[in-house]
């Protein structure tokens, strides 16, 4: 069973410890991108020997904050970290067994994988926590860390749109630009700029959409042979599950997808009228209140019928 620890105690554990390895989570996302580039950085910066480790599923639009930080295992006496990791079934492939000494999560469903965790579900993205810690630590922020922080922050939050942005969510993203941080293109790379492949995904998509509930339900699939079909890489549908939303109405967005193992990926976005992680949890997933996911055997079929039961159990469809 996890320790759950202070950020205090987090910050203090790293000051005793060295030979770091960071782990992000499975198909990587801004946050736990870059809050590990900036623990990553920030621990170096201070004397310490850190790496993140080459998770095989990183794509090129991370390139750029990843450059000079990775390892492909560290040494056997290596102190292993994880950012943003919610469960031991979402470590990166290669380091499923991986004995994680220290957890830094935004979770509110983390399961304790760790010896030690530090969660709080509070914060709008772990770059939040990540960025105080990095402050307990006495790391000066550089502009290198800034833009990975920046990274996490604003994709976590939909380059604040989202309701878990807290004013101390702007007071972090304001840290990030006095550190130097250039946001701009940041902000287009990944919120404005759309590859055509994407863009006729988006269109199949509003054609192939299911609606339920008057309006209110949502569903989408994309279904392997589409993504091979349009050419698509996982950059070009890193935000794809809350498309959905976009529309007048729909309170509750599903989104399926084929993924290892004959699997079903199902990725729900919600409005505040319902709870996103309860509704996965009732199928072993879990995350946030307005975003969440799970999976089940039997591909796109069994979880479009398990996620239209467990909302169903939530409003009449």
């Amino acid at each position: 069973m996890s320790v759950q620890i202070s950020l205090r105690e987090a910050a203090d554990f790293l000051q005793s410890h060295d030979n770091y390895l960071i782990l992000s989570h499975r198909r990587p996302d801004g946050d736990t991108v870059g809050s590990c580039a900036a623990l990553c950085r920030g621990l170096r910066s201070i004397g310490k020997q850190a790496w993140l480790y080459a998770n095989p599923q990183f794509t090129p639009r991370f390139a750029p904050y990843l450059e000079g930080l990775t390892a492909v295992r560290g040494s056997e006496e290596a102190c292993i970290i994880s950012c943003d990791v919610a469960s031991r079934s979402l470590l990166p492939f290669g380091m499923e067994d991986a004995a994680v000494e220290l957890a830094l999560d935004h979770h509110g469903t983390n399961d304790g994988f760790a010896a030690q965790t530090h969660s709080d579900e509070g914060r709008a993205a772990c770059g939040e926590l990540i960025l105080e810690l990095l402050s307990l630590l006495g790391v000066q922020l550089t502009k290198e860390i800034g833009e990975a922080l920046y990274v996490a922050i604003s994709t976590d939050t939909g380059c604040f749109r989202y309701t878990n942005v807290t004013a101390a969510t702007f007071r972090c993203a304001a840290a990030c630009v006095e550190a130097g941080a250039e946001v701009f293109p940041i902000n287009r790379a990944f919120f404005e700029v759309k590859r055509r492949p994407r863009l006729a995904l988006e269109a199949w998509l509003v054609q192939h959409m299911e609606y339920f509930a008057e309006g209110r339900v949502a569903v989408s699939a994309i279904p392997a042979e589409l993504m091979e079909r349009l050419a698509l890489t996982e950059d070009d549908i890193d935000d794809i599950s809350g498309f959905g939303r976009s529309i007048d109405g729909v309170e509750i967005a599903v989104m399926l997808r084929e993924v290892e193992g004959g699997k079903g990926k199902i990725s729900l976005r919600t409005g505040p009228n319902y709870n996103a992680a309860a509704i996965c949890a009732k199928l072993g997933g879990g995350g946030h209140p307005g975003a969440a996911g799970a999976a089940v055997d039997g591909g796109i079929p069994a979880a479009r019928e398990a996620i239209l039961h467990a909302i169903g159990e939530e409003i009449k469809l």
